[in-house]
């Protein structure tokens, strides 16, 4: 597996892995709500995929030609994506991608991340050692964010 920068070309296979994920993966958060599903869904779209590769830190993992997960940080330290494929999961795929997330941020001179997790996600931010940092708040529908933080080692 490697993890590397996304480029525009990816767009379209990372946009599955994003709503494949959300559908599949987040079940605990969305309850199969149709309208939580679609409002969480509905800026994963291939052009803003593009749009992200330019103005945000996007990464891909992929393997043998496939994206297996997506993640994102922005400018200000925030993780803003981080999805993996229904067919990688349990390989490795999310700590890796956080992994590479945590150098970049670290090269650009952040002190710290933060994130919302989900609450399908927030026992791996925790073991990956993301601390908790207020209360839940609301997200898609009928979902809620977890504020979690992490302080980054000096480089």
């Amino acid at each position: 597996m490697q993890i590397r920068r996304a480029a525009p070309d990816d767009a379209e296979a990372a946009c599955q892995v994003l709503r494949r994920s959300i559908a599949e993966l987040c079940a605990a958060d969305h309850l199969g709500d149709p309208p939580t599903l679609a409002a969480w869904l509905a800026n994963k779209t291939p052009e803003n995929v593009r749009r992200w590769t330019a103005n945000q830190h996007l990464f891909v993992a992929a393997e043998g030609g496939a994206i297996l997960g997506v993640a994102s940080l922005s400018p200000a330290g925030e993780i803003t994506l981080n999805y993996v494929s229904p067919d990688a999961r349990f390989r490795g795929v999310s700590k890796a991608l956080v992994a590479r997330i945590e150098e970049e941020a670290a090269k650009l001179g952040l002190a710290a991340l933060r994130l919302q997790s989900t609450a399908t996600a927030r026992r791996f931010y925790a073991a990956a050692g993301y601390a908790d940092a207020g209360a839940p708040v609301a997200g898609f529908g009928i979902t809620r964010g977890y504020p979690m933080t992490k302080r980054l080692s000096a480089a």
